[in-house]
């Protein structure tokens, strides 16, 4: 019964990420894991802790968010500058691939939370980004290149005692049981 205690919380997660996902239209393999597969990902990396962690949940998950929404901010700026022609020359938006991004940035915290499933979850991120070269959306350059600034994002955001962005909401006690909340300090 050890198993079901163990892998319950996982399946609870993945349900209710499919049920929030959007629908998969008929297609590849690459299609889903690229859409709805990325998004079901996402979900479960975010509330994953939440189920399984804890009093310490909220804290991993605001800070696996944190890691997410940093990465995906760096990866965007990126591409605001750098400017590569996609594979498919649909855009001018190719490196780095943010799929890739935000999966690493995902497999780096939730693996460091839960290190007994982290190939699982480096396994999870290899696919999606291996399914934007394959869909001919990235070159393998941008999907390693995203998988490096998630990986180093999460790496990062795990150094920082009260992380990168949501600094002000999240504990630096090392307690993880409590949401700080955002003092204002005023002087005359």
């Amino acid at each position: 019964m050890s198993w079901f205690k163990t892998l319950s919380p996982i399946v609870i997660a993945l349900c209710c990420t499919i049920f929030a996902a959007p629908k998969a239209n008929a297609g590849s393999v690459s299609d889903f894991i690229s859409g709805p597969g990325t998004a079901i990902y996402l979900g479960t990396g975010v509330t994953l802790p939440l189920l399984t962690d804890g009093k310490s949940g909220g804290q991993h998950a605001l800070r696996t968010l944190d890691s997410l929404v940093t990465s995906g901010l760096i990866c965007e700026g990126l591409k605001q500058v750098i400017h590569v022609k996609r594979p498919d020359n649909n855009g001018n938006d190719s490196f780095p691939s943010c799929h890739a991004t935000a999966a690493f940035a995902i497999a780096a915290m939730q693996s460091h939370y839960h290190p007994r499933y982290a190939l699982l979850w480096y396994a999870g991120a290899s696919v999606i980004a291996y399914s934007r070269v394959d869909l001919n959306r990235h070159r393998w350059t941008d999907v390693l290149a995203g998988a490096g600034i998630g990986y180093l994002t999460g790496r990062l955001e795990l150094k920082q005692k009260h992380g990168l962005i949501l600094f002000p909401i999240i504990s630096g006690d090392g307690n993880g049981g409590r949401i700080v909340g955002l003092q204002v300090m005023r002087s005359f």
